[in-house]
């Protein structure tokens, strides 16, 4: 699996309640921690036994080498990604709720990281079996995409965000996994299947999914719905289980291919997957083992 976007790091602070203004409290916790859509996902898709390389881009300070190093510990190859001399790698204030564990997130990011279309390397994507983008840079995402469908390379697409050259990304992916706000906010549809729907009418994609957090996903294939029920655990921090069902997402279609299994087994297993990677603090702070996957899924049956 080969990905281009976003890795960031994450300052994390757990607060007794959300604040509200001209307010103080106290942190409960704070921790520096790896983050990013595809940054995170690439790292659990390694962690659960695939090989993943990164394409994106790093600041050329402390974070982008700590970002950098925390993806090649995870086992992720970073050989085709880039340091920004003089430029800040992305980074957040992630607020975690500790009574739910819900995350409200501010971020930033230096321009000179940007990644344009010309700057995607066409080796790099044929050389893997799945291509992962994010929507950030649309125009780059659309690159890789349509290297990635003409070699044959299944191409998944995490979005959240209605952004200029949306569209055009859209056409170009096999799977587009979207944030629960986006279908609504690209169809003007306010049921999820109905926006899906409205989706798979205008894009070519053959598979399309929303991610619903606690309502675990719903997706479109082939002229149907596939609901599928969230794993019930408790959850520490949701921070990155987003991004750990698309890397999930990714680790169950490399098995599929192996082992024939059908695509409610493969949403089931991202489900798991994004289910235990809220057990503990961070984007990627529970990223499970295949292992402790398996034996989520094999409770359900």
């Amino acid at each position: 699996m080969v990905g281009l976007g976003l890795n960031s790091v994450d300052l994390i602070t757990v607060v007794a309640e959300y604040p509200t203004a001209n307010s103080k409290q106290r942190l409960q916790r704070f921790a520096r921690l790896p983050g990013g859509q595809t940054a995170t996902a690439l790292s659990v898709c390694a962690r659960l036994g695939w090989r993943a390389a990164y394409l994106g881009r790093f600041g050329g300070d402390d974070l982008g080498a700590f970002s950098r190093e925390s993806l090649e510990c995870d086992g992720v190859d970073t050989s085709g990604a880039e340091t920004i001399p003089g430029a800040t790698n992305q980074f957040a204030v992630v607020l975690v709720d500790a009574r739910s564990g819900e995350r409200t997130v501010l971020w930033d990011r230096d321009p000179a990281l940007t990644i344009e279309a010309a700057d995607v390397r066409r080796d790099r994507v044929v050389a893997s079996r799945i291509a992962l983008v994010d929507c950030h840079e649309t125009a780059a995402a659309a690159q890789v995409a349509r290297y990635a469908r003409q070699a044959g390379v299944l191409s998944v697409l995490d979005v959240e965000k209605v952004r200029p050259g949306i569209t055009d990304l859209l056409q170009h992916i096999d799977a587009i996994i979207a944030a629960e706000a986006f279908p609504t906010e690209l169809t003007g549809y306010e049921s999820p299947g109905s926006a899906l729907e409205a989706m798979a009418r205008e894009f070519n994609a053959p598979l399309l999914c929303v991610t619903l957090g606690a309502d675990g996903s719903l997706a479109r294939c082939d002229g149907r719905e596939i609901r599928t029920a969230a794993f019930k655990l408790p959850c520490i921090d949701s921070t990155g289980a987003g991004d750990a069902f698309r890397g999930g997402f990714a680790a169950g279609c490399l098995r599929a291919a192996d082992e024939h299994l059908g695509i409610e087994e493969v949403l089931t297993y991202a489900n798991a997957v994004a289910a235990l990677n809220c057990r503990a603090l961070g984007a990627r702070g529970g990223m499970p083992t295949s292992e402790e996957v398996d034996r989520l899924v094999a409770s359900r049956l």
